[in-house]
């Protein structure tokens, strides 16, 4: 059975556990034995706001789900929402996600047909006067929040996933990674989807030097090309 069937096939909501549906859908704590009831991308991003599994939701304004189609060719998948997706509740709302938007609109991929989301879902911080820092999410707060990155492939069952930066790299393949041995060429995942690994947007825009960001924002579009040749491939095809 492939691993998105099996996923769905223990996910069943059975009439007796509606009790535990609703308290997920008005945001309660979720306890570990209602987790198997999730049947849905739409019950797993009312879940996910009671999510307890590592102790980034204590700081965090609210968790940040995924946002677009149910069955998107394209999974991107970044590390964390950052301090306006977290107080929006949306990822890729910030200027990262508008250099994402135009180097996939460049690039000719079909941003409508794309789903977005982060390996971890809650904003990890550091205050620092009345600005919250980003800091990087920990090898236990990634695999904490990798049930509901699994959640997310599974519903969605993309045929192309990007990992955006080292930290989706390394909740997707289970180890960290570099990327620059590692971007540029296609993986297969256990469930037959193909992975590409690059950088994050923000990366680009913490680059400095005009000459330097140029560069690496063409080497940016220049993966972006490969995962919209994989999708426009026969193989990429959904059938």
């Amino acid at each position: 059975m492939a691993c998105h069937e099996a996923m769905e096939a223990m996910m069943t909501v059975h009439p007796e556990k509606n009790q535990q549906v609703a308290r997920r859908r008005r945001g309660a704590t979720i306890a570990e034995e209602d987790y198997e009831d999730i049947a849905s991308l739409a019950e797993a991003r009312a879940a996910v706001q009671g999510c307890r599994r590592c102790p980034l939701y204590k700081d965090a304004t609210q968790a940040v789900f995924g946002e677009g189609p149910e069955r998107a060719e394209v999974m991107f998948v970044g590390e964390q929402p950052g301090d306006r997706e977290d107080l929006a509740g949306r990822p890729f709302v910030g200027p990262a996600g508008r250099v994402l938007d135009e180097a996939v609109e460049k690039v000719g991929i079909d941003r409508a047909r794309v789903y977005v989301t982060n390996a971890v879902k809650h904003f990890k911080f550091t205050p620092r006067g009345k600005r919250r820092l980003h800091q990087r999410p920990d090898a236990g707060e990634i695999q904490a929040c990798k049930f509901w990155l699994n959640l997310e492939v599974g519903f969605v069952r993309p045929r192309v996933i990007v990992a955006l930066g080292a930290t989706a790299a390394q909740s997707l393949l289970g180890k960290g990674v570099t990327i620059g041995r590692l971007r540029g060429t296609p993986m297969t995942l256990a469930d037959g989807t193909t992975l590409f690994v690059t950088n994050h947007p923000s990366y680009l825009l913490r680059i400095r030097d005009p000459e330097a960001r140029a560069l690496e924002q063409a080497k940016f579009e220049a993966d972006l090309a490969m995962v919209r040749d994989a999708v426009a491939s026969p193989a990429g095809r959904r059938h």
